[in-house]
């Protein structure tokens, strides 16, 4: 199987990379982005732009599957409107155009952002998005289409909706969620750490290595079933649990933890209710067992 992954320079992209290339039903890879590309061997290299239509017409050229992974994130696509439109909405609607009428199978990223801040007590597969910030709006939009081009036949796709990916090194500061990493290394490495949340907070967190696994197995697997979007089961985690588990990695770590909760970082992400992913268990898509598996794949 020929595999083409956009945003494979990003930090899922190159390890989604990884799992596909250490995958012996996959027999070619190619790598898209305008920066970063990991050096894998037989992997072929493609530098440029999405929003450029003759990468995209290289990108699908010969592949059996794309998992289309490159986006203006978060705070990012709040800070410059347009270029957010072009890169998560506008190229992404092109490439599902092109995509229309073959056989390539689409695994498009999109995000839990889609659900909003207001979330139900329960959150299902029947949950329905209602977002709040114009990452979480685009990628819904883009569902929508995703969908509706699978029920009429157009494109054979799925949407995955990952939530709370750790732990990357360096994560901007900048952006609200970054201290959902920082805590990772803050241990790791002694230094002292305040989190913006409260120590019985809940939040729902994958290690980059289950959610790679996750996409690369939707590519991979031979019929997706009906339903074309699908939240990724993620460990529903109280946050004291995750020091916990950091410092039973890290025994010897000086590394001192205190709370400050900020109630708008709260609201979004320190209290997420239980998370039921039915439909993506039953197509072998998984979460990390627990706490402290999901430190251990972090790592």
């Amino acid at each position: 199987m020929r595999v083409a992954i956009t945003g494979a320079g990003g930090f899922l992209g190159s390890r989604v990379a990884h799992v596909l290339a250490a995958d012996a039903r996959v027999t070619a890879l190619r790598l898209v982005d305008h920066t970063g590309l990991p050096d894998l061997a037989g992997a072929e290299r493609l530098t440029g732009d999405l929003t450029d239509p003759s990468l995209r017409a290289a990108l699908i050229d010969g592949a059996d599957a794309v998992i289309h992974l490159a986006a203006i994130p978060g705070g990012a696509a709040e800070a410059d409107p347009a270029l957010a439109r072009r890169v998560n909405l506008d190229a992404s609607i092109a490439l599902l155009e092109a995509l229309r009428g073959t056989k390539v199978r689409l695994v498009f990223a999109s995000t839990v952002a889609v659900l909003g801040d207001a979330l139900p007590p329960e959150v299902t597969d029947d949950t329905a998005p209602s977002p709040t910030l114009l990452y979480g709006a685009q990628k819904a939009m883009v569902e929508t289409m995703l969908a509706t081009s699978a029920r009429r036949g157009w494109v054979d796709g799925v949407a995955l909706r990952p939530s709370g990916i750790v732990a990357r090194d360096g994560a901007d500061a900048g952006l609200k969620t970054a201290f959902l990493s920082r805590v990772f290394y803050a241990l790791q490495r002694g230094q002292d750490i305040t989190l913006p949340v409260a120590p019985d907070g809940t939040t729902w967190l994958s290690s980059v290595g289950v959610v790679a696994q996750n996409f690369a197995h939707a590519a991979l697997l031979a019929d997706l079933g009906p339903r074309r979007v699908l939240t990724l089961p993620a460990l529903r985690v109280r946050f004291d649990a995750l020091v916990a588990a950091l410092r039973d990695t890290f025994p010897h770590s000086p590394a001192q933890v205190s709370y400050d909760p900020d109630p708008a970082i709260m609201a979004a992400f320190g209290r997420h209710p239980p998370l039921l992913t039915p439909a993506a268990e039953a197509l072998g898509l998984r979460r990390d067992a627990n706490a402290r598996a999901l430190v251990r794949a972090a790592f």
